[in-house]
C-alpha cells in the first residue's frame, strides 16, 4: 500500500485563485532567474578556471641547526617568471623560461631559472622573509632548483636558507612573512601560502594571504584553527559553482529531511574524497574534475526540472511504503545516491583549490579537516536562510513555490551547462 503527502491543506474548500498571486509568482521568479544568471555569468571566468586568478604557494619551513632556518618554496613556474621578469627587469628570464614552458621543456624550465639566481633571489628575499626575536634573519637562495607538476601546472621549487641571529629570552619563536604574488603586472588577484613548520620544537601548519602576510610559531591552537576555519568558509562563499550546487540541492528537495539527508550524504562524499586526496591516495586531474563538478550541477538542477515537467504540481509529493526507511521514497533515495556520487567529485574539487599533494599530506591532514569544517558552516548558514522561506511559500502558496523553484532551478541548470562546455573547452 502507498500512501501519498501532499502540502498541508485546509479541509474547507478553498476559493479558486486569483491572477494576481499567478502574476506575482511568475514575476519574483522571473527576477530570481535573472539573478541567478547575472551573478553567474559575472563569476562564470573564474569559476570555469582558477588559473590565472588566484594561486597556491607552498612553503615548508623548517629548524635545520641552531640559528639557521630552511625555507623550501614551491611556485608556479609561469608565474614567477612573469613577476621576477617585470619586478627585476630580467627580460631575457621570461623569454627563456617562457618558451622551455611552451614546450613542457623541464630540464629548459631548470636552466632558465638557474642561470637568472640573482634576479630570483632579489624577488624572493623582496617577498619573503624570516625573523627571529625581532630581528630580520638573513636569506640565501641555493643555487639549484627543481620543477615538477602540481594539479596540472609546473611547480617551481627552490630552497632558501635563513641565517638567523640568536633570540633573547623574551623573544623566543620565529615570525614567517609572505607578499609573493599578486604584483603590479595583476596576473594573479589572490595568492595564499600553505606554511608546514617544524621549527623551535613546535610543528603546525598556517595560511597566509595579502589580509594576513605573518604567522609566528609560537601562535596557539585557536589561532590555527581560525585560519583554516575561515579559509574554508571563504572558498565556500567565493565559489559560485559550490554554491549553485547547494541552492539546487535545496530547491528540489521536497521536504526538510530530505534537506538534511542530502547535505549529509553530500559532507560525507566529499570529506571522503577530500581525505584519500590529502594522503596522496587519489589525484585526479583538474582537467577531469572540474568539467564533473559543472555537470554535477547541471544534473542536480535537470533532476528538480525533470519531476517538474513530469509530475507537474505533484512534483513534491513523496510516495511512501509502510516499510519505507528514513521516510523517503524511491525518488528520494535515487537522488541521494547521485548526490553522494557528486559529492565525491566535490571533494577533489575543494582539495584541488589547496592544491594538496602527497608532500604536505600528513602534516596537514588536521588543518584540512578544520577547512572542511569552514565549509560546512558556511553550507549549513545556507541551508538555514534559503530553506525556511521556501518552506513557507509551498505551504501559503503551493503553485508559487513550484514557479519559483523552477525557475531558479532551470538558471542553475543553465549556467552548469556553461561551465560544463567551458571548461571542457579550455582543458
Amino acid at each position: 500500500m502507498h500512501r501519498t503527502t501532499r502540502p498541508a491543506r485546509s479541509g474547507l474548500p478553498l476559493p479558486a485563485p486569483s491572477a494576481l498571486p499567478r502574476v506575482l509568482a511568475r514575476l519574483v521568479a522571473l527576477l530570481v532567474l535573472v539573478g541567478t544568471v547575472v551573478v553567474s555569468l559575472l563569476t562564470g571566468v573564474s569559476a570555469a578556471s582558477a588559473h590565472g586568478f588566484s594561486s597556491v604557494v607552498y612553503a615548508d619551513v623548517s629548524g635545520k641547526e641552531t640559528g639557521v632556518v630552511q625555507a623550501r618554496l614551491g611556485l608556479e613556474y609561469d608565474l614567477m617568471l612573469v613577476s621576477v621578469a617585470t619586478s627585476e627587469h630580467d627580460d631575457r628570464l621570461y623569454r627563456q623560461g617562457q618558451a622551455a614552458w611552451d614546450d613542457g621543456d623541464h630540464p629548459g624550465m631548470v636552466r632558465a631559472a638557474e642561470a637568472h639566481h640573482d634576479s630570483i633571489s632579489k624577488y624572493l628575499f623582496d617577498r619573503f622573509s624570516v625573523t627571529s626575536g625581532g630581528k630580520e634573519c638573513t636569506g640565501t637562495l641555493q643555487d639549484s632548483l627543481r620543477v615538477d607538476v602540481q594539479d596540472e601546472v609546473p611547480y617551481a621549487e627552490v630552497v632558501a636558507d635563513f641565517a638567523c641571529p640568536a633570540p633573547g629570552r623574551t623573544d623566543p619563536g620565529h615570525v614567517v612573512e609572505s607578499r609573493l604574488f599578486p604584483d603590479s603586472e595583476t596576473f594573479v588577484k589572490d595568492t595564499k601560502t600553505i606554511v608546514t613548520y617544524d621549527v623551535d620544537a613546535k610543528q603546525g601548519t598556517a595560511t597566509l594571504d595579502a589580509s594576513q602576510p605573518t604567522f609566528s610559531t609560537e601562535q596557539s591552537a585557536g589561532q590555527r584553527f581560525w585560519e583554516f576555519f575561515t579559509l574554508g568558509a571563504e572558498h565556500l562563499l567565493t565559489g559560485i559553482d559550490h554554491i549553485l550546487f547547494l541552492i539546487a540541492l535545496i530547491a528540489g528537495s521536497r521536504r526538510l529531511r530530505e534537506v538534511v539527508y542530502t547535505a549529509s550524504a553530500f559532507t560525507i562524499a566529499h570529506s571522503i574524497t577530500f581525505i584519500l586526496a590529502a594522503l596522496g591516495v587519489v589525484s585526479p586531474p583538474s582537467i577531469v574534475v572540474e568539467p564533473l563538478i559543472a555537470l554535477s550541477i547541471a544534473a542536480v538542477a535537470g533532476w528538480y526540472i525533470w519531476r517538474l515537467a513530469t509530475r507537474r504540481s505533484r512534483a513534491d509529493e513523496l510516495v511512501l511504503t509502510d516499510h519505507g526507511r528514513f521516510a523517503l521514497d524511491r525518488s528520494g533515495w535515487s537522488r541521494l545516491a547521485v548526490v553522494f556520487a557528486f559529492g565525491l567529485i566535490h571533494g577533489l574539487g575543494f582539495a584541488g583549490a589547496l592544491g594538496i599533494h602527497e608532500a604536505f599530506s600528513w602534516q596537514l591532514l588536521v588543518s584540512l579537516l578544520i577547512f572542511n569544517v569552514g565549509i560546512e558552516a558556511v553550507q549549513l548558514a545556507i541551508i538555514v536562510i534559503v530553506f525556511p522561506p521556501l518552506s513557507l511559500l509551498r505551504r501559503k502558496a503551493h503553485r508559487a513555490s513550484l514557479w519559483v523553484t523552477g525557475v531558479v532551478t532551470a538558471g542553475v541548470f543553465v549556467m552548469g551547462m556553461i561551465w560544463f562546455v567551458q571548461r571542457l573547452v579550455e582543458g
